[in-house]
């Protein structure tokens, strides 16, 4: 199921087409808001602009899916909560991909990539070291 894609959400569905993970910023202080708000949760301005993040984050906590929700042959498959580096507290729930079960830890670096279904792109992380990546031709 594709999550439904609205004026205030689009440039984080869509900005993957151009490789850029984009959240909402305030303008007057610098905050960068995720989930999108129609205020910033530190000053509460409305003076808000979409800006790309550099999409390199940590693992802060990770988990194992187990349940095949889907029919496919890879479960199970880590799902993180990543805190993108351009600030503290700027967190994303996602899936890691391309690395080995054994390989994900707490703290590792990852950087963004994207997967497109129809006209979304969903931000995945995998290995920031290319020498913990898996099954991609690099």
């Amino acid at each position: 199921m594709l999550p439904r894609v609205t004026d205030a959400n689009s440039h984080f569905w869509r900005g993957g087409e151009h490789g850029r993970l984009q959240f909402l910023r305030c303008t007057p202080c610098g905050t960068w808001i995720h989930p999108t708000s129609p205020r910033c949760p530190a000053c509460l301005s409305k003076e808000l602009s979409v800006e790309a993040v550099s999409g390199r984050a940590s693992v802060l906590t990770y988990t194992f899916n187990h349940q095949p929700w889907v029919p496919s042959p890879d479960h199970p498959y880590p799902i993180a909560i990543v805190e993108i580096e351009e600030q503290e507290g700027l967190r994303l729930m996602t899936n890691l991909v391309h690395v080995a079960g054994e390989d994900v830890a707490i703290g590792m670096a990852v950087q963004v990539v994207f997967e497109q279904h129809e006209d979304v792109w969903f931000p995945l992380f995998e290995p920031a070291d290319p020498k913990l990546r898996r099954g991609v031709g690099r």
